[in-house]
């Protein structure tokens, strides 16, 4: 496969909520997981991680708690709150809206 491809903010931000929808996770362990799920195409950089983390913590999407990772190393597990479920709904609804019409425009400029 070829270089992993840095995420622009909106995306990373869905895809931050689409991995915590179903468990409480750590920052390394959220970039892990959305590497292994892409099959390696997609790489979260911590530089971008931990800044999209503080700002879904701020608009109330998320919550952090300290707990104790694998390793037992004390780490921030964040999970989805209501407003975040809520969020993550509509904006995966969009998302695969405007997937679906770039996928239409691209079809149409082939034929």
């Amino acid at each position: 496969m070829g270089k992993p491809t840095d995420l622009v903010q909106g995306t990373l931000d869905l895809l931050i909520l689409r991995t915590i929808a179903l468990e409480a996770m750590h920052g390394w362990g959220i970039a892990q997981r959305i590497q292994f799920v892409s099959k390696n195409a997609l790489q979260v950089r911590q530089g971008a991680l931990y800044p999209a983390l503080h700002r879904l913590e701020q608009q109330g999407w998320i919550r952090a708690e300290w707990g104790d990772s694998d390793n037992n190393r004390r780490a921030k597990f964040y999970s989805l709150t209501r407003a975040g479920r809520k969020y993550l709904e509509k904006e995966q609804a969009n998302w695969e809206r405007l997937s679906s019409a770039i996928g239409l425009v691209l079809d149409a400029a082939q034929s």
